[in-house]
C-alpha cells in the first residue's frame, strides 16, 4: 500500500509564505508524477502545480509566477513554495501521485491566508 502525507498547511497574511510538503511511502517502485490540487468550499478541486519525473511542471494560471513545485527523488517528497499569498487561495490543499501506475492522493492540509 502507498500512503502520501501531506505537512505544512496553517495560516497566513496575504503577501506572506508557506511551504507544503508530501512524502509518499509503502511498496513504490515508480513514482511518474507528483503535483497538488486544492479545493475551496463549494468549488470543484483544481490543479494548482505538478511535476513529472523528468522534472518537467505544469502550473495552473493562477499561481504562476507565486508558486513553485519541486520533488526530491531520494525521498519520494514533493513540495510546494507558495509565495505571495493571497486570501483566494485560501482552499484544502492535496497531494497526489501518480505511484506504480495508480493515482494516490493525501488527507489533505489547510491553507488559510487572511487579508
Amino acid at each position: 500500500q502507498v500512503q502520501l502525507v501531506e505537512s505544512g498547511g496553517g495560516l497566513a497574511q496575504a503577501g506572506g509564505s508557506l511551504r507544503l510538503s508530501c512524502a509518499a511511502s509503502g511498496r513504490i517502485f515508480s513514482i511518474s508524477e507528483m503535483g497538488w490540487y486544492r479545493q475551496a468550499p463549494g468549488n470543484q478541486r483544481e490543479l494548482v502545480a505538478t511535476i513529472t519525473s523528468n522534472y518537467k511542471t505544469n502550473y495552473a494560471d493562477s499561481v504562476k509566477g507565486r508558486f513553485t513545485i519541486s520533488v526530491d527523488n531520494a525521498k519520494n517528497t514533493v513540495y510546494l513554495q507558495m509565495d505571495g499569498l493571497k486570501p483566494e487561495d485560501t482552499a484544502g490543499y492535496y497531494c497526489s501521485g501518480v505511484v506504480n501506475s495508480f493515482r494516490y492522493w493525501g488527507q489533505g492540509t489547510q491553507v488559510t491566508v487572511s487579508s
